[in-house]
């Protein structure tokens, strides 16, 4: 089997290896001259035999919008696209309809892993048809875990609802996220905790919140004791927003994740507008003192 990627970034470099290794003949296209296999989408496309299945690992938005119009313009009728990158499920449709008018099938796919994916494979959320799930399998099966495949592949429905999944799965993702560094800035406060690694370590066997995330969580605080290395400074790729959106279209209450996103945007905040205003309202309700702000902010200074 042969198959085209697109986007050999982090993951998608990644993903090429992991089909190798499977036995799939993989050519991949990225704009960087010193990863790329083949110069251009054209030049990919002549490199694959027809009927062909393309794989697209690029950044959501314009540049997966205009790497999809791209492969319609060189592909031909009965190929496959697959997009494999954290479109909005809103994307998926247009992607599709682009396609099919020009007789090109199309399949959107969430994909989590990160780079771990390479070894431990990737879990799958596929949309499309079935006959369209049922030709890329091969692929599928390569990239997901080993073990039984609903373990680690889904179908999740039609055109949407492969990239749907994986946003609700990656909002879930803010939420376990942000508890669990509450619960390790909780430790680090107390001082009868004296060993926070340690603690954490112990969670990750037999308790009811073990999980992958814990074991990064442990391995980044063995590699770096109270985390003193890095900044707080948290971006968000998009995905927590637009769950928080969608369940606000459903009706749906979701504070956990709402409370996880608007953390990452307030770890963005040098000073907070609406902490200072908490604090004018104390002061002048309650005569409550306020901290100067500059180069003291913070060191008991008041006024």
């Amino acid at each position: 089997m042969k198959v085209g990627l697109v986007g050999l970034g982090k993951m998608g470099f990644n993903m090429r290896e992991r089909l190798r290794r499977a036995d799939i003949d993989v050519v991949g296209y990225d704009p960087r001259p010193e990863v790329t296999d083949v110069a251009s989408l054209a030049e990919l496309a002549g490199a694959l035999e027809g009927p062909r299945i393309i794989w697209v690992m690029v950044p959501s938005g314009p540049i997966t919008r205009d790497t999809v119009s791209e492969l319609a313009d060189v592909l031909s009728p009965g190929d496959l696209v697959i997009d494999g990158g954290n479109s909005r499920f809103t994307d998926d449709g247009p992607n599709a309809a682009l396609l099919d008018a020009k007789g090109i099938g199309y399949l959107d796919c969430g994909v989590s892993g990160g780079v771990w994916g390479l070894d431990n494979g990737y879990g799958l959320m596929a949309g499309g048809s079935a006959e369209d799930v049922a030709r890329a399998m091969p692929v599928f099966d390569a990239l997901r875990p080993e073990g039984p495949r609903e373990e680690g592949f889904a179908h999740a429905g039609p055109v949407g609802a492969g990239h749907y999944s994986k946003m609700v799965h990656n909002g879930i993702e803010y939420g376990l996220m942000a508890a669990y560094a509450e619960g390790f800035e909780l430790l680090e406060a107390e001082d009868l905790v004296t060993d926070v690694p340690a603690v954490l370590k112990a969670w990750t066997r037999g308790t009811v919140v073990r999980s992958w995330l814990l074991d990064l969580l442990v391995k980044a605080v063995e590699q770096d004791p109270g985390l003193s290395k890095i900044s707080g400074w948290t971006a968000d790729s998009g995905e927590g927003r637009w769950t928080v959106e969608e369940a606000i279209n459903h009706s749906v209450p979701v504070p956990v994740i709402s409370a996880a996103l608007f953390a990452r945007f307030a770890s963005r905040q040098d000073t907070s507008p609406t902490m200072k205003a908490v604090a004018a309202l104390r002061n002048q309700f309650g005569g409550h003192d306020v901290h100067k702000a500059g180069p003291t902010s913070g060191s008991g200074a008041t006024s």
